[in-house]
């Protein structure tokens, strides 16, 4: 499926090619929580690299978070979350671990997306007390990240986009 996107004042518009377009994942952890902030969330999609077209390149900006962990030193992230640096508008995340993936914030797509039949709520150990975190039918919690991966999802729930 072609994904459109934009940030909100549009200095910066994007295509890409997803296999996996339901955003069905909800991350409560503290970096997504604060450089997305939908929700007191983020939710990411899954899209081909290879096909990401970029209008307006001069406008992006580049966060790679500091992690933070009890007895471990902080160390920086290699994955590039991709902003405009106009508005603000957090539009995609880059890892060179997995150089064949991007994962476009749902936030930013301009096309319409499927509702997803089941939403995932991820990093509940990190989320504050002040989220309202769905709960019951529909609702799969888990305390940091689910064994199961985007791709695998979609194919359960007979989503995979060819």
């Amino acid at each position: 499926m072609r994904l459109e996107g934009s940030c909100h004042c549009r200095a910066v518009t994007f295509s890409v090619e997803s296999h996996s377009p339901v955003p069905f994942m909800h991350c409560h952890c503290s970096i997504c929580r604060k450089t997305a902030g939908s929700g007191g969330y983020a939710i990411n999609l899954g899209a081909d690299a290879a096909t990401l077209k970029v209008r307006g390149r001069k406008h992006l900006g580049v966060y790679h978070a500091v992690l933070r962990e009890p007895g471990r030193r902080a160390t920086r992230s290699p994955a590039g979350r991709r902003f405009c640096t106009q508005c603000g508008s957090p539009l995609w995340l880059f890892d060179s671990r997995w150089p064949e993936l991007v994962h476009p914030h749902a936030s930013a797509i301009d096309t319409p997306l499927p509702k997803p039949p089941e939403v995932v709520e991820i990093g509940l150990a990190w989320a504050p007390d002040w989220i309202d975190v769905p709960a019951g039918d529909g609702h799969a919690r888990f305390e940091q990240m689910p064994d199961e991966s985007l791709e695998n999802w979609h194919k359960r729930h007979g989503l995979w986009s060819a």
